[in-house]
């Protein structure tokens, strides 16, 4: 299961920059549940084919996010925004400006992002 939400993670991320046979053929696999062999059917292309193109897609997306880090971005811009939303509620319990000036220095790293 986690392989299938990294996959679709990378995707939404840079899918597309696949060509749309590629991308065509990865969303069958990673989004439709469709089998190898029911896509290699429906394209007119070997079951072998179709395997080899779904772990060249990963490749791809994987050296995407190696060089571009959009996702990990993503993960530690939703870290962030999170603690905001606890010490938010911290400080309408509390009242203490020190929460606010951590909420600040969380905001202005975010933006740096």
């Amino acid at each position: 299961m986690e392989k299938i939400v990294e996959q679709g993670m990378l995707y939404d991320f840079y899918g597309e920059l696949l060509t749309p046979h590629q991308r065509k053929i990865y969303e069958d696999v990673v989004f439709n549940d469709m089998s190898l062999s029911e896509i290699a059917e429906e394209q007119g292309i070997s079951r072998q084919g179709v395997h080899d193109l779904v772990k060249r897609c990963d490749k791809t997306l994987a050296e995407y996010e190696s060089k571009l880090k959009l996702v990990e971005k993503f993960h530690q811009t939703r870290r962030m925004v999170e603690e905001i939303r606890q010490l938010t509620g911290e400080y309408q319990k509390n009242q203490d400006m020190k929460l606010i000036q951590k909420i600040q220095q969380i905001a202005g790293e975010i933006i740096e992002l």
